[in-house]
Protein backbone atom coordinates (compact mmCIF):
# COMPACT_ATOMS: atom_id res chain seq x y z
CA UNK A 1 0.00 0.00 0.00
CA UNK A 2 2.96 2.26 0.63
CA UNK A 3 3.88 2.40 -3.11
CA UNK A 4 0.33 3.77 -3.76
CA UNK A 5 0.48 6.16 -1.49
CA UNK A 6 3.53 7.81 -3.38
CA UNK A 7 2.98 7.56 -6.23
CA UNK A 8 -1.03 9.47 -5.49
CA UNK A 9 1.60 11.63 -3.48
CA UNK A 10 3.80 12.22 -6.83
CA UNK A 11 0.66 12.35 -9.35
CA UNK A 12 -2.22 14.14 -7.91
CA UNK A 13 -1.06 17.30 -7.14
CA UNK A 14 0.65 17.46 -11.00
CA UNK A 15 -3.06 16.44 -11.80
CA UNK A 16 -4.64 19.31 -10.15
CA UNK A 17 -2.19 21.69 -10.89
CA UNK A 18 -2.91 20.83 -14.72
CA UNK A 19 -6.58 21.10 -14.17
CA UNK A 20 -7.13 17.21 -13.76
CA UNK A 21 -8.65 15.54 -11.22
CA UNK A 22 -7.08 11.97 -10.14
CA UNK A 23 -9.76 9.47 -10.62
CA UNK A 24 -7.39 6.03 -10.23
CA UNK A 25 -3.78 5.18 -10.00
CA UNK A 26 -3.25 1.37 -10.94
CA UNK A 27 -0.18 -0.81 -11.20
CA UNK A 28 -0.72 -3.81 -12.93
CA UNK A 29 1.23 -6.74 -14.71
CA UNK A 30 3.52 -8.92 -12.90
CA UNK A 31 7.46 -9.02 -13.63
CA UNK A 32 7.65 -9.33 -16.98
CA UNK A 33 5.35 -6.36 -18.11
CA UNK A 34 4.58 -3.45 -15.55
CA UNK A 35 2.06 -0.89 -16.62
CA UNK A 36 1.18 2.14 -14.67
CA UNK A 37 -2.25 3.20 -15.67
CA UNK A 38 -3.21 6.80 -14.24
CA UNK A 39 -6.88 7.34 -14.76
CA UNK A 40 -7.93 11.01 -14.79
CA UNK A 41 -10.77 13.79 -16.17
CA UNK A 42 -10.69 17.09 -16.63
CA UNK A 43 -12.11 19.25 -13.72
CA UNK A 44 -14.20 21.28 -15.92
CA UNK A 45 -16.04 17.69 -16.78
CA UNK A 46 -15.52 18.28 -20.34
CA UNK A 47 -14.56 15.50 -22.60
CA UNK A 48 -10.70 14.09 -22.00
CA UNK A 49 -8.58 14.84 -25.49
CA UNK A 50 -5.88 12.23 -26.36
CA UNK A 51 -4.07 15.80 -26.15
CA UNK A 52 -5.23 16.16 -22.48
CA UNK A 53 -3.84 12.68 -22.09
CA UNK A 54 -0.39 13.22 -23.60
CA UNK A 55 0.18 16.48 -21.78
CA UNK A 56 -0.72 14.95 -18.51
CA UNK A 57 2.03 12.04 -19.40
CA UNK A 58 4.99 14.45 -20.60
CA UNK A 59 3.82 16.49 -17.06
CA UNK A 60 3.79 13.10 -15.36
CA UNK A 61 7.18 11.08 -16.69
CA UNK A 62 9.99 13.53 -15.29
CA UNK A 63 8.75 13.66 -11.99
CA UNK A 64 8.15 9.11 -11.84
CA UNK A 65 11.50 9.21 -13.62
CA UNK A 66 13.35 11.43 -10.51
CA UNK A 67 11.74 9.69 -8.04
CA UNK A 68 11.98 6.06 -9.33
CA UNK A 69 9.28 4.45 -6.98
CA UNK A 70 8.61 1.47 -9.26
CA UNK A 71 11.30 -1.19 -8.95
CA UNK A 72 11.80 -2.44 -12.63
CA UNK A 73 10.67 -1.29 -16.04
CA UNK A 74 7.16 -0.18 -17.14
CA UNK A 75 5.01 1.24 -18.83
CA UNK A 76 3.11 5.07 -18.56
CA UNK A 77 -0.22 4.82 -19.78
CA UNK A 78 -2.84 8.17 -18.80
CA UNK A 79 -6.50 7.84 -19.42
CA UNK A 80 -9.86 8.88 -19.32
CA UNK A 81 -11.97 7.08 -17.14
CA UNK A 82 -14.29 6.79 -20.53
CA UNK A 83 -18.30 6.70 -20.17
CA UNK A 84 -18.31 3.20 -18.60
CA UNK A 85 -16.15 4.62 -15.78
CA UNK A 86 -15.01 2.81 -12.63
CA UNK A 87 -16.98 5.03 -9.53
CA UNK A 88 -14.02 4.89 -6.98
CA UNK A 89 -14.51 7.67 -4.52
CA UNK A 90 -17.86 7.79 -2.47
CA UNK A 91 -18.76 10.85 -4.41
CA UNK A 92 -18.99 9.84 -7.50
CA UNK A 93 -21.89 7.23 -6.49
CA UNK A 94 -23.62 10.53 -6.01
CA UNK A 95 -22.86 12.29 -8.78
CA UNK A 96 -23.93 9.56 -11.01
CA UNK A 97 -26.83 9.15 -8.80
CA UNK A 98 -30.08 7.67 -11.42
CA UNK A 99 -27.53 6.01 -13.76
CA UNK A 100 -27.28 2.03 -14.02
CA UNK A 101 -24.12 0.68 -12.20
CA UNK A 102 -22.13 -2.67 -11.08
CA UNK A 103 -20.74 -2.72 -7.34
CA UNK A 104 -19.25 -6.07 -6.18
CA UNK A 105 -18.67 -5.83 -2.41
CA UNK A 106 -15.70 -7.28 -0.48
CA UNK A 107 -18.24 -8.98 1.67
CA UNK A 108 -21.77 -10.77 1.56
CA UNK A 109 -24.07 -8.46 1.57
CA UNK A 110 -27.99 -9.36 2.11
CA UNK A 111 -26.79 -13.09 1.28
CA UNK A 112 -24.66 -11.62 -2.41
CA UNK A 113 -21.23 -9.71 -3.59
CA UNK A 114 -22.48 -9.13 -6.78
CA UNK A 115 -24.79 -6.11 -7.12
CA UNK A 116 -26.39 -4.46 -10.88
CA UNK A 117 -28.87 -1.48 -10.32
CA UNK A 118 -30.00 1.97 -10.59
CA UNK A 119 -27.64 4.31 -8.37
CA UNK A 120 -29.70 6.16 -5.87
CA UNK A 121 -26.54 8.14 -4.00
CA UNK A 122 -24.79 8.12 -0.88
CA UNK A 123 -26.59 8.24 2.78
CA UNK A 124 -23.51 8.83 5.16
CA UNK A 125 -20.86 6.47 4.40
CA UNK A 126 -23.12 4.30 2.81
CA UNK A 127 -24.26 3.60 -1.32
CA UNK A 128 -27.82 3.22 -2.17
CA UNK A 129 -28.04 0.92 -5.35
CA UNK A 130 -32.06 0.12 -6.40
CA UNK A 131 -31.39 -3.46 -6.72
CA UNK A 132 -34.63 -5.68 -8.20
CA UNK A 133 -36.92 -3.31 -6.85
CA UNK A 134 -35.34 -3.02 -3.36
CA UNK A 135 -32.60 0.01 -2.05
CA UNK A 136 -29.74 -2.08 -0.99
CA UNK A 137 -26.74 -0.11 1.16
CA UNK A 138 -23.41 -0.91 0.79
CA UNK A 139 -21.20 0.47 3.12
CA UNK A 140 -18.57 2.22 1.44
CA UNK A 141 -15.76 0.46 2.56
CA UNK A 142 -17.10 -2.72 1.67
CA UNK A 143 -16.65 -1.72 -2.01
CA UNK A 144 -14.44 -4.11 -3.61
CA UNK A 145 -14.96 -2.34 -7.12
CA UNK A 146 -17.45 -0.73 -8.82
CA UNK A 147 -18.37 1.21 -12.40
CA UNK A 148 -21.25 2.28 -14.44
CA UNK A 149 -22.89 0.12 -17.03
CA UNK A 150 -22.77 1.44 -20.34
CA UNK A 151 -26.73 2.17 -21.75
CA UNK A 152 -28.40 4.57 -23.75
CA UNK A 153 -29.39 6.78 -20.77
CA UNK A 154 -26.07 6.93 -20.12
CA UNK A 155 -24.77 7.68 -23.66
CA UNK A 156 -27.40 10.55 -23.84
CA UNK A 157 -25.93 12.40 -21.29
CA UNK A 158 -22.36 12.12 -21.83
CA UNK A 159 -23.78 13.28 -26.20
CA UNK A 160 -25.73 16.08 -23.98
CA UNK A 161 -22.82 17.16 -22.19
CA UNK A 162 -20.66 17.05 -25.10
CA UNK A 163 -23.31 19.59 -27.00
CA UNK A 164 -22.88 21.86 -24.32
CA UNK A 165 -19.27 22.76 -24.90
Amino acid sequence: MALYETLNALVEPICNEMGYELVRLQLQGGNTRKVLQIMAERKDRKAMTVEDCADLSRAISPVLDEKDPIEDNYTLEVSSPGIDRPLVKLADFDRFKGFEAKVEALSLINGRKRFSGRLQGIDGNDVILLFEGYNVRIPFNQVAKAKLVLTDELLAAFSSQDDEE
